[in-house]
């Protein structure tokens, strides 16, 4: 009885040493924020409203938006079209959008023009795509298939049926040698990128659906729906996860993985912990829908979006 108070003691002093933060700005995108990517001080943002806004992070104002078009829904009435990821290398924008009938639109934006790389008619249920490199993109289907593609030569170079659980997000590493790959299963797919050989599976920290992943440095962070934030060290395999009050929608690690960002309750709060010692160190408040991403644009900065316009950026040191 006593261990069990002791340990009670630990988590409420940890839990409450958190400080609660505000945003010290906020962006207002198009729409509800699906997706967010940094390159430089520019910040994109992928929105439900069929458009991709770009923010100067250093102005804090908004200095361009791609308009994707609109669609026709299963009545035939115009929508917005929601955009599903995006990714930024040099100057070409890759973007996966919803089409027609259900099926995907993956576009790349450059000066102004937009090439198709995959039509809505060919009916595929891509969930998620990304840069490998100039030449090729990596993107999933909702059954967890994943795919390299030959940008140049309009060809997949590569596939494989990760398994047979739904698909829910990846990520590549830093250098995009490696892919963490989560889905419903519970289960971290790890793969090389080029050759997508596994090279591990993480396991036994999530009993459910993984709604998202992070990857830095060698370790690997994710989101549950078992209300689990699982930390990975890719290296040693040693692993842990911390619990929280509500489903975790949303995770990031900062490029050192010494900080993890979690969704971490019903007010869409995020909470910032040190990945060594497991201490909470702040609460990131304010934010108004289920969130989406938390991005770490270094240990001292953070950019968290939900399914809300606004986009808030928060100084946690």
């Amino acid at each position: 009885m006593n261990l069990l108070k002791s340990f009670l003691f630990i988590f409420l002093f940890l839990n409450l040493n958190a400080k609660d933060l505000t945003p010290t700005f906020s962006l207002l995108a198009s729409g509800g924020v699906t997706d967010l990517v940094l390159n430089q001080n520019k910040l994109f943002a992928a929105t439900t409203a069929s458009s991709v806004d770009i923010f100067d992070i250093k102005t804090q104002e908004k200095i361009d938006s791609i308009k994707m078009p609109k669609i026709k829904d299963f009545l035939n009435e115009t929508i917005e079209s929601r955009i599903y990821s995006i990714d930024v290398l040099n100057n070409n924008i890759l973007i996966l959008s919803q089409g027609e009938n259900g099926g995907r639109n993956i576009d790349i934006y450059k000066d102004g023009k937009i090439e198709n790389i995959t039509k809505d008619s060919e009916r595929l249920f891509i969930a998620y795509a990304k840069f490998l490199d100039e030449n090729h993109i990596i993107y999933a289907l909702l059954s967890n298939q994943i795919y390299l593609y030959d940008i140049k030569n309009k060809k997949i170079l590569k596939e494989l049926q990760v398994s047979q659980s739904k698909f829910s997000n990846f990520k590549l590493t830093q250098n995009k040698s490696k892919i963490a790959i989560c889905d419903e299963s519970g289960v971290i797919t790890l793969l090389d990128s080029k050759s997508f050989e596994i090279l591990e599976t993480f396991k036994y920290q999530n009993l459910d659906n993984v709604f998202q992943v992070d990857i830095k440095n060698d370790f690997i962070l994710t989101a549950g729906q078992d209300r689990r934030a699982a930390f990975y060290n890719i290296n040693t395999k040693d692993a842990y996860y911390k619990e929280f009050s509500f489903l975790i929608y949303s995770v990031g690690l900062s490029p050192s993985a010494s900080l993890a960002g979690v969704s971490s309750d019903e007010e869409n709060n995020v909470t910032i912990f040190d990945t060594k010692t497991k201490e909470d160190l702040y609460k990131l408040t304010q934010n108004k829908s289920t969130l989406s991403n938390i991005l770490f644009i270094n240990e001292n900065e953070v950019i968290v979006s939900s399914d809300d316009k606004k986009i808030n950026y928060y100084k946690i040191n």
